[in-house]
């Protein structure tokens, strides 16, 4: 049996310099620093209705940063859990983000909620994904490692619902049960979500729900005299 093991620094910090009259949007409380002669501009994107629906559909933030440079100057960002950020351009493209995943992104994509499908009820991700539209760049964070997929005309490929950071749009996707209803129920897996090429798919390595599910029972109960 062959196998390899990955170890890499997960606690990534995205630095970006804007020129003159640049700007780039970002989630509340993702900013770390910045330099003298860079603007902020804190706003509700899309109109009240667009970012009330990308806050209780999509689990974004309801307002959003945006930073402008007077002067030439750097802005750094970070994401709220260790992990890393990737650059992802789309030229005319879109690109399906999972809540939480989105970081920060060019001024000239488009940001919308997206309805996922009935597909994607029994997925704990849940029925809304951000949908980034247009050209541009866009930074997006993971809770662990991302690992990059990318996959042919008709090629398949599957994937624990917890574990998707992104996808392009011109792949298709099924959430579907890991084999019968034994496995599904007490193999610890859950659901998984098939995709169809082409186009590529974003992991990240670890997940928040298998984390949260190992959390809550060492947490102290109600009922605890301590």
């Amino acid at each position: 049996m062959d196998y390899s093991i990955e170890y890499r620094p997960s606690f990534a910090l995205l630095t970006v310099s804007l020129g003159e009259g640049e700007s780039i949007r970002a989630e509340a409380g993702a900013m770390v620093s910045y330099d003298e002669g860079i603007d902020i501009e804190t706003s509700a994107q899309g109109g009240l209705l667009g970012s009330l629906k990308r806050s209780v559909l999509g689990g974004e933030s309801f307002f959003q940063n945006t930073f402008t440079a007077t002067t030439p100057g750097e802005v750094s960002f970070a994401p709220p859990l260790p992990g890393d950020v990737v650059e992802n351009h789309l030229s005319e493209e879109v690109l399906y983000v999972q809540s939480g995943s989105y970081l920060a992104s060019e001024t000239t994509l488009d940001l919308d909620t997206s309805f996922g499908g009935a597909r994607t009820f029994f997925g704990s991700e849940g029925l809304f994904l951000l949908k980034l539209e247009g050209t541009g760049d866009a930074f997006l964070s993971s809770y662990g490692a991302i690992h990059e997929v990318e996959l042919d005309e008709g090629q398949k490929y599957t994937v624990d619902t917890g574990h998707i950071v992104a996808f392009d749009g011109t792949t298709n996707f099924d959430v579907e049960r890991v084999g019968g209803l034994k496995s599904t129920l007490f193999s610890g897996e859950g659901l998984v979500c098939t995709f169809t090429g082409p186009g590529s798919v974003w992991l990240q390595s670890r997940s928040m729900d298998a984390f949260l599910s190992w959390l809550i029972p060492q947490l102290p109960s109600g009922n605890s005299s301590q």
